[in-house]
């Protein structure tokens, strides 16, 4: 288990070194394969631990899913069938989207429904 930052940089560097070879990576005989192995699932515990990756809000997924398909807030009202003050409120978070705008939204922009519906 890593313990401190310092034990975590020092592992990082050794994973760089066994990268070098992609042996390490492909062969379950190669001399590194296992301390890569072993020291990856050590670095991937401790970023769980240490640098969690939280959700993103269904605000922040929309914009991005807007730019993504080069919708405008007008284009995306239209999409969904709301008017434009009520995209403008989701987008700002002023109000959650209904349970049928939120199943449009999901299919429309392609957004897992568990985003859509924050669970």
């Amino acid at each position: 288990m890593i313990q401190t930052e310092k034990q975590y940089n020092v592992i990082l560097a050794r994973i760089e070194e066994l990268l070098q070879d992609s042996n390490n990576i492909e062969s379950q005989n190669a001399k590194g394969y296992v301390e890569l192995n072993i020291l990856s699932d050590l670095v991937a515990d401790y970023e769980e631990q240490n640098f969690p990756v939280n959700k993103p809000s269904l605000t922040e997924v929309i914009k991005m899913r807007m730019v993504e398909l080069g919708l405008n807030q007008k284009r995306l009202s239209e999409l969904l069938g709301v008017s434009t003050s009520r995209v403008s409120e989701y987008l700002t978070g002023k109000s959650e989207p209904t349970l049928k705008v939120a199943r449009e939204i999901s299919k429309k922009l392609s957004i897992e429904p568990s985003i859509v519906l924050g669970v």
